[in-house]
């Protein structure tokens, strides 16, 4: 609960006054800007569903009357070729009536995407998958399209990097990226895969609340913990938790918080 701090001074009601016109120019800013459109998603393959099959709806809302999508293979999961990556893809996006295609298969990575209706990047592990975002010269192009409205869709790795760095992912640092900075889609950071402790189990390392505590530590943004069959939809300032789960979300200093779908979080979008 706020302390009552009595009657302000005059030099914090025009710090607060200086505030509020600062976050009024930017929400009229952000007005005049085109809305970002983004899914992302825990995983892209839950319990008893074949692959992105649990998230159909909302893929095809997301991208709408786009008939073609980019596929970025760079997380490589389990080490399966950028070719096969992209043919498991092709298959799901082709049975919802969307044309897939590589970026690898492009001769030039960067107009690839400048060029593409919509970019789809799946799961693996997000240290590679950053470090080759970086290498291939894709942060910049991606982060710009985003803003000009491209549809962006993310599952697992995909969703980690979409956040303001990749601190709370799950994966091994196999590889060394650039930077831990990742696309900054969003502004905060997010814990795909959220397990949550198992009442009767006598593991006594580390659970997956308490290395978001260390990571808050160390940094400010929120976390979302994102678990299995849930996603994120933004569309322009807004964000809906969907899917089947609350999300616990962390925040520096404070106590966990569980919301569940339909429940306000728009607060995440306002992020430091």
């Amino acid at each position: 609960m706020q302390e009552d701090m009595g009657e302000c001074s005059p030099e914090f009601d025009t710090f607060a006054g200086i505030r509020e016109s600062y976050h009024s120019t930017a929400r009229q800013m952000r007005k005049s800007l085109p809305k970002k459109h983004i899914l992302l998603v825990s995983t892209s393959t839950t319990h008893g569903t074949g692959y992105l099959e649990h998230c159909q709806n909302e893929i095809k809302e997301l991208l709408g009357d786009h008939q073609s999508i980019l596929f970025i293979p760079y997380a490589r999961p389990g080490g399966i070729s950028h070719t096969d990556y992209t043919a498991k893809a092709r298959e799901a996006f082709e049975a919802m009536g969307i044309k897939l295609s590589g970026v690898h298969e492009a001769e030039n990575a960067i107009a690839a995407v400048e060029q593409a209706e919509a970019v789809f990047i799946g799961g693996g592990n997000t240290f590679l998958l950053l470090r080759q975002l970086y290498a291939n010269k894709l942060i910049e192009p991606l982060q710009k399209r985003v803003e000009q409205g491209m549809p962006y869709m993310g599952t697992s790795a995909g969703t980690n990097v979409a956040g303001k760095t990749i601190g709370t992912t799950n994966d091994m640092p196999i590889v060394f990226p650039k930077s831990f900075d990742a696309l900054q889609l969003v502004p905060f950071n997010i814990n795909p895969h959220y397990l949550d402790p198992l009442p009767d189990s006598t593991h006594m390392g580390e659970t997956r609340e308490t290395r978001i505590q260390e990571f808050h530590i160390h940094n400010r943004q929120p976390v979302v913990g994102l678990r299995e069959g849930s996603m994120l939809r933004i569309e322009g300032e807004r964000i809906n938790l969907l899917g089947p789960h609350p999300a616990r979300i962390f925040l520096q200093g404070q106590p966990a918080m569980e919301f569940k779908p339909g429940d306000d979080i728009n607060f995440l979008m306002e992020a430091y």
